[in-house]
């Protein structure tokens, strides 16, 4: 695993995580999402995590959270303003379309990707 002082090199870094599948769902997956950013940020790394980020917007916005016409356009241009990806390993992101959609976005775009376990702040 890298180490988190690399990850603060970085201007941004945009966190994967699963949500549309996430075992116990959205509103689960958006609460251990905001864990995971927020424990990132205490440590110096500049972080932006779609689901947390775009979860109370959908929620108190009236949106579909699961309808990708809204939010892709929006994720990808959040992707392109990052320097890397970190992907949060935690349950649901090997199979997450979202997760690997951004994995194979970063990696066509040549950008870092970094893999972190997903209890590493538990």
């Amino acid at each position: 695993m890298i180490g988190i002082e690399k990850l603060t090199t970085y201007k941004l870094c945009y966190l994967a995580t699963p949500y549309s599948k996430y075992e116990g769902g959205i509103h689960l997956a958006f609460v251990e999402a905001s864990i995971f950013a927020a424990r990132l940020l205490q440590h110096g790394v500049s972080v932006y995590s779609p689901i947390a980020h775009t979860h109370p917007l959908a929620i108190y916005g009236n949106i579909d959270p699961l309808n990708h016409s809204i939010w892709l356009d929006f994720d990808e241009a959040m992707m392109n303003a990052c320097g890397a990806l970190l992907v949060a390993t935690m349950q649901g992101w090997e199979t997450s379309k979202g997760v690997q959609h951004e994995i194979q976005y970063f990696a066509a775009a040549g950008k870092d990707i970094h893999y972190l376990p997903g209890n590493m702040f538990k």
